[in-house]
């Protein structure tokens, strides 16, 4: 019987024997013991031994918490295989999952997100899928629209992350949402990258040099910055420290942030008279029902900033603010501004 390639392997020493095996092995095949030594021309006690060898590699990865692999000997496929697999490997639904999130998205240039899910591709699916979910997605790639900003995964987003870890003071040029503005110089503490609505954000403290040439925070609460808008950035060669009790704790920041618009942290009253109580709990996780009635539902969600109004306007005529008063002047100094401009 003729194997197709035999007389390419043909001549080849064990490590590139053992080699070819192991990554066929990777790849899901069955690889039967008598085609095999027919395959690199050698007896299958040969064959035998690479399984063995093989196995022993396998093992010693497991005992070290490297990998979950192993290989075994399955009859009804008479030949072995290897399992662990789907521990490393992302199935067909998983890597489609993963890169519909990323395309609706729209946080990347195109360029950057083909070069993204090809890497995906390659590197998470397995050979014989690859094809197939390559077509699968190369129709959402081809119309794929990007938002209009500058590429910034190349090394902005990766050294803004080590900085965030080596707690390095950052000077930055910013350029604000009005493009006619000069960019505005900032030194900060970096405390963590955020996504939303199609952007990354940089989440930091704003600090100035005190008389003792000490760096301290400007603001009790922290900064957002939109990373695209981050012109230049550089460290200036010191260190901040937070105390462990004021820690930057992203999940619960997440929980009270709207739109990324900054502010004090507030306690927001509100009644909500709409059908969907559950729409309104999702959108603020720090929500709770204060009262229920026929006529609908009083909440309280600790909220930041003015981002909550911006959101709150988008529920109509179903949501009162109630308190504080603030926060209600300034819902109903917004809506004036919007009827206005209907007059």
């Amino acid at each position: 019987m003729y194997i197709k390639g035999e007389d390419a392997l043909k001549g080849q020493d064990k490590n590139n024997r053992i080699l070819d095996i192991y990554m066929r092995l990777c790849d899901g095949k069955v690889l039967n013991k008598a085609e095999e030594a027919l395959r690199f021309r050698v007896d299958e006690r040969s064959i035998q031994r690479d399984f063995k060898d093989i196995r022993k590699f396998l093992e010693a990865r497991r005992v070290s918490g490297l990998s979950e692999c192993d290989i075994f000997y399955d009859r009804t496929c008479n030949g072995f295989r290897m399992t662990g697999l789907e521990n490393t490997l992302m199935s067909n639904s998983e890597i489609l999952a993963v890169s519909k999130i990323l395309l609706e998205s729209r946080a990347f240039t195109k360029e950057e997100v083909v070069k993204i899910l090809d890497k995906m591709v390659s590197g998470c699916v397995r050979r014989k899928d690859m094809k197939l979910v390559a077509d699968l997605l190369a129709n959402e790639k081809f119309h794929y629209v990007e938002i209009h900003h500058e590429p910034y995964i190349e090394d902005k987003l990766w050294d803004i992350g080590s900085d965030i870890e080596q707690s390095n003071l950052l000077k930055i040029t910013y350029q604000k949402q009005a493009m006619e503005e000069e960019p505005v110089e900032r030194v900060i503490q970096p405390l963590a990258i955020l996504f939303s609505e199609y952007y990354f954000y940089l989440n930091a403290y704003i600090v100035e040099e005190n008389d003792k040439g000490e760096y301290v925070q400007k603001y009790d609460y922290p900064a957002v910055f939109r990373i695209d808008r981050i012109k230049d950035y550089s460290q200036i060669g010191r260190k901040f420290k937070i105390p462990y009790r004021n820690r930057f704790e992203e999940g619960e920041f997440r929980k009270r942030i709207q739109f990324m618009y900054m502010g004090r942290l507030i306690k927001l009253q509100f009644r909500y008279t709409g059908k969907s109580i559950a729409s309104i709990l999702e959108r603020l996780p720090t929500a709770r029902i204060l009262e229920e009635s026929q006529e609908g539902y009083v909440l309280e969600a600790e909220v930041y900033g003015r981002g909550v109004l911006m959101w709150l306007m988008t529920q109509g005529s179903m949501v009162e603010v109630l308190r504080p008063d603030s926060a209600r002047a300034e819902m109903k100094r917004l809506l004036s501004e919007m009827l206005a401009k209907y007059e």
